[in-house]
């Protein structure tokens, strides 16, 4: 990736046009740090370091999606690296393209749960995979022991992941509805909290 990529530009590079959908403008110091150490986060796992801004932007903002001339403007980066950043999230299932009719700019959004829809997406990655490696079985001579070994092993690894990623996806999905529920239960019981109180002062 280029050095625009990572580095800053200025504001005035990256104008927001008047006809965007949202009217966030900037950054207060608190999202932009948030944004900043998500990317961090993000680089530490040897992923690209824009591809984590812009993944935090969205998660953290209160927009229901972003177009690519805001991105680039609150995040002072270049459009060119923000466009390279949307295509690679958006191939790995973390980000989602969003229109608008009639507006030919390109919008982006996150899902609410963007880690099981990440999730998800792997499933048309394995079935991919899988294809590729049964093709490579289909070509690879009979006698010829080591690359059919190995391309047995990838079939079986394959097979064994599709099935672990639906158990895996299953069992996500379960435990963030037991907890939504729980935490919604518990703020019900704050919201009473003063009631009880109040109860047991009364002589």
């Amino acid at each position: 990736m280029s050095q625009n990529a990572t580095q800053p530009h200025p504001l005035s590079e990256t104008p927001v046009p008047s006809d965007d959908a949202s009217h966030l403008t900037e950054l207060d110091d608190a999202t932009r740090t948030f944004v900043e150490d998500f990317a961090s986060s993000w680089e530490s796992a040897n992923n690209a370091r824009m591809d984590g801004r812009v993944l935090g932007l969205l998660i953290i903002v209160d927009e229901p999606y972003l177009s690519s001339a805001q991105i680039a403007h609150l995040l002072q980066a270049s459009t060119g690296a923000v466009s390279m950043a949307t295509r690679a999230l958006v191939t790995v299932g973390f980000l989602k393209r969003h229109a608008l009719p009639g507006d030919r700019a390109h919008y982006f959004r996150v899902e609410d749960d963007v880690w099981g829809t990440f999730l998800s997406g792997e499933r048309e990655y394995l079935r991919r995979m899988k294809g590729t490696v049964i093709g490579g079985l289909d070509l690879v001579p009979a006698d010829a022991a080591g690359p059919r070994t190995r391309l047995r092993n990838a079939q079986r690894y394959m097979t064994w992941l599709e099935g672990y990623h639906r158990k895996m996806l299953a069992d996500w999905e379960a435990y963030r509805d037991a907890a939504e529920a729980a935490e919604a239960g518990d703020a019900r019981l704050d919201d009473h909290a003063p009631d009880e109180q109040e109860k047991d002062d009364t002589p």
